[in-house]
């Protein structure tokens, strides 16, 4: 790399000429070592999102992220480990229903997770809001634990992909979030580190999640497919709805208590278990080979034998909280303020808008602005019905909690803002638009 400058790299890119892997290493290598100016790496950032990246330079990014800092080995589970990513969304619950049904099948999931900066938490909070659950295992701990009952979810290291850090937190001011190459090179990078031979990708769309348009969404899932398959990884995607909020529930708490009824058998036939059959589904047919059509079966016969409630609870004490809990999660502590939203006319409900939900959960105190923000973990929301249901003028749609206030004409605010209705029952489409490998 001698001779080689940032300066001469930025202006290569500026004119959308493609960079060598040596010259994206060096700009890595760089940026790590605090080397480049925030102001540089911004117009790098915007040249990017303006001039795009070839399939090989997102690659190149993406292996340099994810090797400038701690790599996990995981090879002594051999092929069975398997992670799964959503790119995020509104209730999405998903890891804690699918890891259970995965490990019972056999699989080994050695998860590390964020904590959620938005609207909602991330899966880190949902389980930090089970009374006594650590997040935080010694690296010998967590092989341990997988290799013992096959799932572990701790706390992302902040040594793992260090470079998307630096660049994620300019990107977020800088308004260069919005590239594929960029998005995808972020969420793939810690993949990649985190070590998983088999990943299986959630990516939401809709306008609850990021990408608003199937063709978004499509292109996202693509670039990160072409990455794994480069890296010699096994990754599939799913692309799923998030035009409605994912389940009955939205909010920490909220969620967990959803996802042990879940896992109990007591909700069938909804989006969010069909969501989770085919990501498990679709993990198991990873690691063993199988048509996806078997894996999905052996996922409801798992789910259905109770198998995955019981390893959830296993999971939980297994991180440090007390069985009692465990068996008990429907006793959760919520906010101690709640509100009834009721139907003020007849009819049928014919959507839920995803992204007022989101934005609600976090004014009642279930997201964060800012890293470090606290959280409520038993703030969020409860609905009561969901699109597609017939209701009658006064009855409840929907159970808010929160630890403030609500007056009377927010409350009337948010009815109107949160939900649609029709005279005609809508039809209802499956939440699964595509399957992509």
């Amino acid at each position: 790399m001698s001779g080689m400058t940032f300066d001469d790299i930025l202006a290569k890119k500026r004119y959308g000429i493609e960079l060598t892997r040596e010259e994206i290493q060096y700009f890595i290598s760089q940026l790590t070592e605090n080397a480049i100016a925030d102001y540089k790496v911004s117009a790098f950032l915007m040249a990017i999102c303006l001039q795009g990246m070839t399939d090989r330079e997102t690659f190149d990014l993406t292996d340099a992220m994810a090797k400038s800092g701690d790599e996990l080995d995981l090879s002594v589970f051999g092929e069975k480990t398997v992670d799964k990513h959503s790119t995020g969304g509104v209730g999405d619950k998903t890891t804690l229903i699918v890891a259970p049904i995965a490990a019972c099948a056999g699989c080994k999931i050695a998860k590390m997770s964020g904590r959620g900066l938005g609207d909602t938490g991330g899966t880190i909070d949902k389980l930090e809001s089970v009374p006594g659950f650590s997040v935080e295992l010694s690296h010998q701990q967590f092989l341990q634990q997988v290799e013992e009952i096959g799932v572990a979810v701790i706390s992302q290291s902040g040594d793992l992909a260090p470079a998307d850090k630096k660049l994620y937190a300019l990107r977020d001011v800088t308004c260069t979030v919005d590239s594929i190459p960029l998005i995808a090179s972020s969420i793939m990078s810690k993949k990649l580190a985190a070590g998983a031979q088999h990943i299986v990708l959630d990516v939401k769309c809709g306008s609850g999640a990021f990408m608003k348009e199937l063709s978004q969404a499509q292109r996202l899932a693509e670039a990160m497919i072409d990455i794994g398959k480069r890296k010699g990884r096994s990754v599939r995607a799913l692309i799923t709805d998030m035009q409605t909020p994912l389940g009955s529930c939205v909010g920490n708490a909220l969620e967990v208590m959803e996802a042990a009824s879940i896992l109990q058998g007591k909700t069938e036939g909804d989006a969010l278990t069909e969501v989770c059959l085919a990501l498990a589904g679709m993990m198991i047919s990873s690691v063993f080979g199988e048509p996806f059509a078997r894996g999905r079966q052996q996922a409801l016969q798992i789910l259905e034998s109770g198998a995955a409630y019981q390893k959830l609870i296993q999971w939980l004490t297994k991180q440090g909280s007390d069985r009692t809990v465990c068996e008990n999660l429907d006793n959760l502590r919520l906010s101690s303020l709640s509100y009834e939203l009721c139907a003020e006319s007849s009819g049928y409900l014919f959507g839920i808008d995803a992204a007022r939900t989101g934005h609600l959960a976090k004014q009642l105190g279930a997201g964060r602005e800012n890293k470090g923000d606290p959280i409520d973990y038993g703030a969020g929301i409860r609905f009561l019905v969901k699109p597609g249901d017939r209701v009658t003028k006064g009855k409840p749609l929907a159970i808010l909690y929160a630890e403030k206030e609500i007056t009377r004409a927010r409350l009337a605010q948010i009815q109107q803002e949160l939900f649609s209705f029709s005279e005609q029952k809508p039809s209802i489409a499956s939440p699964i638009l595509q399957m992509l490998e």
